[in-house]
């Protein structure tokens, strides 16, 4: 087991740095365990590959478990379509070893960059989550070291599967997990593009599109610039899994149709002048992408990682931002509470917000994990360079709006939001505390986050 002190460590919006956290990156569950018992007074978390946006897996003056090491990919069940793994393994390894077998992960979020047990502590969720839900409604058993040393055996439907899927790594360290998967015939994806005219426009398109049941994935992106009768001017993006027969027979791909081969560009800088994505350049871009766009396209065949993981082919992309980094905002309100996620929106238009990557999805019905951020709804992320004069009282008064709307932000990504908000958005924050400090009474396993937020 090694150990070294990380001085600073930041989530991969590079905000709220740390000071001082001990490493420790455990190689077998003995040292994890080991790893857990010598935490100190400032205590632990786990931490997987660093893609919380804010400062979930930090931990200012304790103990960061850092889990990669643990990356067995243990079993493999073609015929049942399910797979074990450690916890620290990625998205992307399993992708490696899985799509050549015909299956995909069940659920996936917008980086492959990911470990599982980031994943289930995440309880992260992608475009399918109308018909999949989150991750952790896929798992089947997940193996969870707790603060005495313990090492149990933890199945869905009980309290402490509920409160460790979404928990952020605060009821333990899961080692390993066991889950569903789906079945693919490629490794390609059926995409159909359009633009929709305004926010309206792409409600509707999205909602539509839900009620056909046409396409597994749907994802809206907006242009949070373009104004008036423009406002909310997006580019929707369907697809479904290829099957086999729609290759056509001299396509190359039908050689190896399962094959998983992601693209690379060349590593963003690791100095870019502050500023660059500001109000300026970002509206040019996004006029760019609006118009490049086509108007209507269906069937387009693309990769899996091009459809899913766009940024993934850009290493570090996240430097962009520059040295100050990024706020990535992510909110969900319910069914029935358009007209507030329309009213916040004008907001965020009127603000001026240069945001390259704004995102509006739907979500299905809830997940179980008591902290888990899906809700039946509308749900909307996006990026703003920090350094935006008054941003911080700017995102309080949204957090205000999602609150009164009975609306939540997604604790993945977020490094500021006030405590006092919190039991409004999660309902059964008292019962995650409940258990928390039953399951954990010396308060080993602890984050910036959790202090911040007081949970």
């Amino acid at each position: 087991m090694s150990a070294e002190i990380a001085d600073p460590v930041t989530g991969w919006g590079r905000t709220a740095p740390t000071a001082a956290a001990r490493l420790v990156r455990p190689r077998s569950y003995e040292e994890t365990v080991r790893a857990v018992r010598d935490c100190g007074t400032r205590g632990g978390i786990p931490r997987g590959l660093g893609r919380a946006y804010g400062d979930a897996a930090q931990n200012a003056g304790g103990s960061l478990i850092d889990m990669t090491a643990l990356d067995r990919v243990v079993r493999v069940d073609a015929e049942a379509g399910t797979v074990a793994c450690e916890a620290g393994t990625s998205l992307q390894r399993l992708m490696e070893v899985l799509l050549p077998l015909g299956w995909f992960l069940p659920v996936t979020p917008g980086t492959r960059q990911v470990t599982v047990g980031g994943a289930i502590g995440s309880d992260v969720h992608g475009g399918n989550h109308p018909a999949s839900g989150s991750f952790s409604r896929h798992v089947l058993s997940l193996d969870l070291l707790t603060s005495d040393g313990d090492i149990r055996t933890v199945v869905p439907g009980t309290p402490l599967f509920e409160a460790t899927a979404g928990g952020m790594g605060l009821t333990g360290v899961i080692l390993a997990a066991t889950f569903r998967l789906h079945r693919v015939e490629t490794s390609l994806m059926s995409v159909d593009t359009e633009r929709a005219s305004d926010l309206d426009d792409l409600m509707a398109r999205l909602t539509a599109s839900e009620c056909r049941h046409r396409h597994r994935y749907s994802v809206g992106w907006l242009d949070l610039l373009a104004s008036g009768s423009s406002l909310g001017r997006a580019v929707l993006t369907r697809g479904e899994h290829a099957p086999l027969a729609a290759l056509s027979a001299r396509s190359p791909a039908r050689r190896q149709p399962l094959a998983f081969r992601p693209g690379r560009l060349p590593g963003a800088p690791s100095y870019v002048p502050e500023g660059l994505l500001g109000r300026t350049t970002v509206g040019l871009l996004n006029e760019l992408w609006y118009r490049r766009a086509p108007r209507r396209r269906t069937g387009e065949l693309q990769p899996i990682s091009a459809f899913f993981h766009p940024l993934d082919g850009v290493p570090h992309w996240n430097r962009l931002y520059g040295r100050g980094g990024f706020v990535r905002y992510q909110f969900v309100v319910g069914d029935g509470q358009e007209d507030a996620l329309i009213r916040i929106v004008r907001r965020i238009v009127r603000r001026g917000c240069p945001s390259l990557l704004a995102l509006l999805k739907r979500f299905g019905a809830g997940d179980p994990g008591w902290l888990s951020f899906p809700m039946a709804g509308w749900t909307l992320s996006l990026d703003i360079p920090t350094g935006r004069t008054g941003l911080g009282p700017f995102l309080d008064e949204l957090d205000e709006d999602v609150a009164a709307a009975g609306g939540r932000v997604c604790l993945a990504k977020d490094s500021r939001l006030r405590p006092e908000l919190l039991a409004a958005m999660y309902p059964r924050l008292d019962e995650f505390r409940a258990l928390r400090a039953e399951l954990d009474p010396r308060g080993v396993f602890v984050s910036d986050l959790s202090r911040r937020l007081s949970i």
